[in-house]
C-alpha cells in the first residue's frame, strides 16, 4: 500500500511541475481584465437538459435573507419596479445565505456546500448571443426562490428542487432551542474576535471562552480559542464579512462552522429529538416549499446519516473568482465551468480509495 500512495503522490508531483509556470500565467483568476465591465459569458446547463435526479442524493437549498424579520415574498409576486433608471428596488430582502444541504443515503454522506452572495449570475432564460446578468443574492427578491433553485441548478449541473428560508431572527431562535442546547461553540480568530467587540459590540456573556475564563466583551485580550456563541451572537459572527480581505469567501466558511457545530449536536439524537427539531424547522421559517412531512423526512434521511463526517465546499475556489464592478455594484465574477466541475466531483468522488490488497 505504502508503494502504491508513493507512486500516487510521485505522479501528482509530476503533472504539477509540468508547465507550471505557464498554468500560473494564463490562471482564470489571474487574467488582466478591466474590473469595471460586462461579465465574460456563461455557460450553463438548462433546466430541461439537467440530468435526471440521483434518488440516493437529497439536496436542499438553505437560505438567509438580508433581514432580521420580513414578510416572505408571494408566489405570484412580480418583479419589484426599479427606484429609478439603475438602483434595484429590495422589497422582499436579498438571500445572504446560500448553502446546499446534500444527504446521500447511499454513500453515507453529508455536504455542505455555501455560494457566495455577490458572485454573478446569468439569467435564466436568455440566449448566448444576448446574456443577462445579475448578482446571485438577488433572484429572490426579484424573482423568487423557485427561480433561484433553478439559477443555481444550471449553474452548477444539478438539479435543487427544495428550498427553506430564514431571516436573522428565525436562525438566532433555531438556533436558541433547548433541544440544540442553546448556543454554538465556534473557533474564534482574533480579529474575529475584536470585529465581534469593537464593530458589534456583543453584550458581556454573548461570546465566552467553552472553559468561561474569557468574555470578549470584559476581555480585551481574549486569545483565539473555543468560544461558546449565545444565539444573536452567532448570528452576527456569520455575519462578520469585513474583517479581512477575503470577505464573501470567509463569509461562508463562518456559516458552514456554524452549521456543522449544530450538526455535531445532533450526533445524540434520538428520533423523538430529530422530529422535534424537523416540527420546530416546519414552523419557524420564512418561506418553504417543503411540506411538513417533506421535512420530516429530510430529518429522517439526516438521522441516518448522524454519525458521518460532515463534508464542506466552497463555491467558488480561489482560482475560480475575480473582481469586477457591474451596473455601479462590486461582485465577484466566477468561473462556472470550472465550479460545475468541482461541484460534480464533490457530489460523486470526494474520497481517493487507495487498494489496499498490497501491504508493502
Amino acid at each position: 500500500m505504502l508503494r502504491k500512495l508513493l507512486c500516487v503522490l510521485l505522479c501528482l508531483i509530476i503533472l504539477a511541475g509540468t508547465g507550471s509556470s505557464v498554468l500560473a500565467e494564463t490562471t482564470w483568476a489571474s487574467e488582466d481584465l478591466p474590473s469595471d465591465r460586462l461579465p465574460v459569458p456563461i455557460e450553463i446547463v438548462p433546466w430541461d437538459e439537467l440530468p435526471p435526479v440521483n434518488p440516493d442524493q437529497h439536496h436542499y437549498l438553505l437560505l438567509c435573507i438580508d433581514q432580521k424579520n420580513r414578510d416572505a415574498r408571494e408566489d405570484d409576486a412580480e418583479a419589484p419596479k426599479q427606484r429609478d433608471g439603475v438602483s434595484r428596488k429590495d422589497v422582499y430582502g436579498n438571500t445572504d445565505g446560500i448553502v446546499i444541504l446534500t444527504l446521500d443515503t447511499r454513500a453515507k454522506r453529508i455536504m455542505l456546500t455555501s455560494i457566495i452572495r455577490d458572485a454573478i449570475i446569468r439569467k435564466r432564460n436568455t440566449p448566448d448571443d444576448k446574456q443577462k446578468f445579475g448578482r446571485i443574492n438577488y433572484v429572490y427578491n426579484d424573482s423568487g426562490p423557485e427561480e433561484l433553485c433553478k439559477v443555481i441548478s444550471e449553474h452548477l449541473g444539478f438539479r435543487i428542487e427544495k428550498y427553506i428560508m430564514f431571516t436573522f431572527f428565525q436562525v438566532r431562535d433555531i438556533i436558541g432551542l433547548p433541544i440544540l442546547g442553546g448556543s454554538v461553540d465556534v473557533y474564534l480568530k482574533k480579529q474575529d474576535i475584536d470585529y465581534l467587540r469593537d464593530a458589534y459590540g456583543v453584550e458581556p456573556g454573548w461570546v465566552v471562552s467553552t472553559d468561561g475564563q474569557y468574555d470578549i466583551a470584559r476581555n480585551k485580550r481574549s486569545p483565539e480559542g473555543i468560544y461558546r456563541l449565545q444565539p444573536w451572537a452567532a448570528v452576527l459572527y456569520m455575519r462578520i464579512r469585513k474583517n479581512n480581505r477575503q470577505g464573501d469567501l470567509m463569509r461562508t466558511q463562518r456559516a458552514r462552522d456554524v452549521l456543522s457545530a449544530l450538526a455535531d449536536k445532533c450526533r445524540t439524537f434520538t428520533w423523538e429529538d430529530a422530529l422535534t427539531l424537523a416540527n420546530n424547522l416546519a414552523e419557524h421559517n420564512n418561506k418553504t416549499n417543503m411540506s411538513s412531512a417533506e421535512i420530516a423526512e429530510a430529518a429522517g434521511y439526516a438521522f441516518q446519516l448522524r454519525n458521518c463526517i460532515i463534508e464542506e465546499l466552497r463555491i467558488p475556489a480561489d482560482e475560480d473568482v475575480r473582481p469586477i464592478t457591474f451596473a455601479a455594484m462590486a461582485a465577484k465574477e466566477i468561473n462556472w465551468t470550472s465550479a460545475r466541475e468541482k461541484m460534480q466531483d464533490f457530489l460523486q468522488n470526494s474520497f481517493l480509495v487507495i487498494d489496499d490488497e498490497d501491504d508493502d
